[in-house]
């Protein structure tokens, strides 16, 4: 399985697009509220470094999955939320800036976590002589690349142009589905001959790493009182990671089509239980209050 060119080039510009989209519906004041009640990042934060990789190596071993698969699987539940876990929580009506700010803490702090969860899982499941390490200053430009920038940008336009910001406001999610229905397309097909074994290989790991990061943020979010806005964000930053940045390592730092095939189930199966997340809150969030952080 390789990295086809609409993975590697279109779809990083995509995203971008996407998160100066979901920019223009923050304001500071959105990151203020945040800052002041600061129990849902910190809450957030901790279950998606700690706790999901955790899951995933615990999920590696019961399963007993295929030692390469296992490495992948710790990478993809290392990862932080990202862009498309900010679109569904925009879909589902979630708290969109407490979202962007776990997007964003997770992604600084991955910087660091994601190499030592990786080389741990690389010595643990295939031995020591894998010490693999991942350039550090390109994981940072890439992560600032595609989540600090383009949100930056976002802010600034509607800070300066609100018009234009309330306007584009309802196209970012048409736009979003249509790259998330691409994505999937293009995954897919890369894998159509060998689609069935990899969903024996890894996707009973996948799905259940999915529902668990779901669990535990729906679990974490209650127990620490948070508001059903913010145990909804949590629970999709947990449950829907950041596949690219998963197939970006695996791919092109480790280059290792046999690590990147968790990635790759996750990233289609987890789709659809975004969607019904996203359905889930819009059920139970008034549409008075779609994007904006009260």
């Amino acid at each position: 399985m390789e990295s086809s060119p609409l993975i590697s080039a279109g779809l990083p510009i995509a995203l971008f697009i996407i998160m100066i989209g979901i920019g223009m519906t923050l304001t500071i004041r959105d990151f203020r509220q945040v800052a002041v009640y600061p129990k849902g990042m910190i809450v957030g934060t901790v279950a998606q470094i700690l706790l999901m990789p955790l899951v995933a190596f615990a999920l590696a071993s019961l399963l007993a999955v295929p030692p390469a698969i296992a490495v992948g699987l710790v990478i993809i539940a290392a990862c932080p939320g990202g862009t498309t876990s900010n679109l569904f929580v925009l879909l589902a009506r979630g708290n969109i800036a407490l979202s962007i700010v776990l997007t964003v803490s997770a992604s600084l702090i991955t910087i660091l976590t994601l190499p030592l969860f990786a080389n741990v899982a690389l010595q643990f499941y295939m031995g020591s002589e894998e010490d693999i390490v991942l350039p550090v200053w390109k994981t940072i430009g890439m992560l600032v690349g595609i989540v600090l920038l383009p949100v930056a940008i976002g802010m600034l336009v509607r800070a300066r142009k609100p018009d234009v910001a309330r306007k584009a406001e309802s196209v970012v999610s048409v736009f979003g589905g249509i790259v998330l229905a691409m994505l999937i397309v293009v995954l897919v097909y890369g894998v159509r001959d060998q689609l069935w074994e990899l969903l024996k290989q890894a996707g009973p790991a996948t799905i259940l790493l999915n529902a668990a990061g779901i669990f535990i943020g729906l679990l974490v979010g209650r127990a620490a009182g948070l508001t059903q806005r913010e145990s909804l964000a949590v629970a999709v930053e947990l449950g829907v990671k950041n596949g690219t940045i998963a197939l970006m390592v695996t791919l092109t730092l480790l280059e290792s089509s046999s690590m990147s095939i968790p990635a790759a189930v996750y990233g289609v199966l987890m789709f659809p239980i975004g969607f019904m997340l996203a359905m889930y809150g819009r059920r139970i969030i008034p549409k008075a209050s779609p994007g904006l952080a009260k």
